[in-house]
């Protein structure tokens, strides 16, 4: 898949299914699947790293990410988010940090809201470098949003966040993420524009879906929000596969003759 498949997908009515990597490993096993693209989420920070938000990562960790997903999955195409403020310090700042996610290997970025930076934008498409626009819930605005919150539910909120996902079309982005907003809006803004939209908890009338890998694995059984759904009981089968190592281990059962060398 390129990008402009995205709006191939979306003009033929075919779902594009999105997930989250951040390391080698699970990067070896999407490659190997059906999926149609890989985010290097500035979700990594909490997944990966135990932060409490996004915003305690850097452009060069989430580089280093980005580098191990592309070479673990080199079939898939990779967008890499842009990190908290690196998008508001200014045009200069903000390409640095775009060179740096590009020349790890990604094929195009995607960075949280619309407005303040719809100039830098645009530079950044004109520069030759694909943008995915998020909208919704933006993680990085999570202490201005007072919390990880529906967003879109007044009238004043549904229709900035209308307006603002037609901003980020005008201003070349290839697609827009809609993240914990109420169905109707999801709808009303992808039926609006002309580039797909990928939904997380945004319900079932977006052009495509996106899940932190790790959520919907069922690796942290304590997350459990509304839109996700376990696909594994991760958690639970890995605690298990250890505990079996452990008591094999206790009761040397492990390594047996053939694991060993004579």
């Amino acid at each position: 898949m390129k990008i402009q498949d995205f709006k191939l997908k979306k003009e033929k009515n075919q779902k594009i299914s999105m997930i989250t990597c951040y390391d080698y490993s699970f990067a070896k096993i999407l490659n190997s699947t059906n999926i149609d693209a890989i985010l290097v989420g500035d979700s990594a920070a909490m997944v990966m790293h135990g932060e409490s938000s996004t915003l305690n990562i850097s452009t060069s960790q989430l580089a280093q990410h980005v580098k191990s997903v592309v070479r673990g999955a080199p079939q898939k195409i990779v967008i890499a988010d842009m990190p908290f403020l690196s998008y508001r310090k200014g045009l200069r700042a903000a390409m640095e940090a775009v060179e740096k996610l590009m020349k790890a290997g990604a094929h195009a970025v995607k960075l949280e809201g619309a407005s303040g930076h719809l100039e830098i934008v645009k530079h950044i498409v004109e520069s030759g470098v694909p943008v995915m626009g998020h909208l919704g819930l933006t993680p990085q605005s999570v202490h201005a949003l007072g919390g990880f919150k529906v967003q879109g539910r007044l009238p004043e909120e549904f229709k900035k966040i209308v307006e603002d996902a037609k901003l980020l079309e005008q201003a070349g982005c290839f697609s827009i993420v809609l993240e914990c907003v109420p169905k109707k809006l999801a709808a009303t803004i992808t039926q609006n524009l002309k580039i797909p939209t990928i939904g997380i908890g945004a319900g079932v009338d977006v052009d495509g879906q996106v899940l932190v890998l790790q959520d919907m694995l069922g690796m942290n059984s304590e997350f459990k929000p509304k839109f996700l759904r376990y696909y594994l009981n991760g958690f639970d089968h890995i605690q298990k596969a250890i505990n079996e190592y452990h008591a094999d281990v206790l009761e040397n059962a492990f390594p047996n003759d053939n694991e060993s060398y004579s």
